[in-house]
């Protein structure tokens, strides 16, 4: 039998496409520090599920035990002021552990949603407790599920072909800003503000910027449209005199914006200028221009879609 725990766990579930399985891992490391194989992962760090496009939900434990009765009998001395629901979290094979089938987790729900003290509402609860077994292991303990922010943000006023998808955007900057508070962020390629509208979304302090005009005018429209508030200026990364925490590149790349060598290190320098730590996108080999400009490369992956692959560098 488990105590109560000393300290907040927490178990995240994941769901993603196989092409983002790098990307995914590589948003775990930056959150956690660490990554999982497995489509769950155990931390003792919180984080809001709802800014990861890959986080299903995430479990706050209370209490676990072997033995499911012992999980009954500690619901009778939860009591909640409000309304309440449980749920099962089994829903798909989480790791090892294999689905739950439905009668099962319904009657799994009623047993321990009977002794907690409090009014049950099965549509709009105040509270939602989940209950998930891992291997012979049963935990229980308050349950958000993630909110597909990222998804309202598909449907930009404003878009081109080559723009990182909103689930890439929100992931990178992730990666970029794991713990926002106190940081200045700046994109500095901004292109129709993918990046920016997921970051400032998040809460990222985070400005845009972009050498073309009338790509800037996109980027506004788009941040204005999703009802946030940031700031886009227009001119080159050379020109930037203010330093930031960390900087996110997605270095230009399609037929319109296509730079030469020599440009594309210059604008990495400059990135190297103005910040401390820089993500970089790029479908191109820059570890040579990353390296001279005086960076050090802590991660990297390769987010797929399809046929096309982008390299995701996180250099300090």
């Amino acid at each position: 039998m488990s105590n109560e725990q000393k300290h907040c766990t927490y178990i995240y579930t994941y769901v993603h496409h196989e092409d983002e399985h790098d990307l995914c891992r590589m948003e775990m490391r930056s959150f956690f520090g660490f990554d999982s194989q497995s489509n769950y992962l155990i931390s003792d760090v919180k984080v809001d599920p709802s800014r990861s496009p890959f986080i299903e939900g995430r479990l706050e434990v209370l209490f676990d035990s072997n033995n499911l009765q012992e999980i009954s009998n500690y619901a009778k001395n939860v009591q909640v002021s409000s309304t309440f629901k449980v749920i099962n979290l089994n829903q798909f094979e989480i790791g090892n552990t294999k689905k739950i089938p439905h009668p099962e987790r319904r009657k799994i729900e009623r047993e321990v949603g009977l002794n907690i003290i409090g009014e049950p509402e099965l549509d709009h609860p105040n509270q939602i407790f989940g209950i998930l077994l891992l291997g012979e292991r049963w935990y229980f303990g308050l349950y958000e599920k993630s909110e597909s922010v990222w998804r309202q943000h598909v449907h930009k006023p404003k878009s081109y072909s080559t723009a990182l998808s909103t689930r890439v955007a929100r992931a990178v900057a992730n990666i970029a800003a794991p713990k926002p508070e106190n940081l200045r962020v700046i994109d500095p390629c901004c292109g129709i503000g993918t990046v920016v509208v997921e970051a400032l979304s998040m809460g990222i302090n985070i400005v845009g910027r972009d050498i073309s005009p009338l790509v800037c005018v996109g980027a506004r429209e788009n941040i204005a449209y999703f009802g946030i508030h940031g700031d886009i200026t227009k001119g080159p990364i050379s020109e930037v005199t203010e330093h930031y925490d960390v900087a996110i590149v997605d270095l230009p790349y399609n037929i319109y914006s296509h730079i030469t060598d020599d440009e594309q290190l210059d604008l990495i320098k400059n990135a190297r200028r103005i910040a401390d730590r820089v993500v970089f996108v790029t479908v191109e080999p820059i570890d040579e221009f990353v390296h001279a400009a005086g960076f050090i490369i802590k991660d990297r992956c390769i987010a797929r879609k399809a046929q096309f692959e982008r390299q995701i560098l996180l250099c300090e």
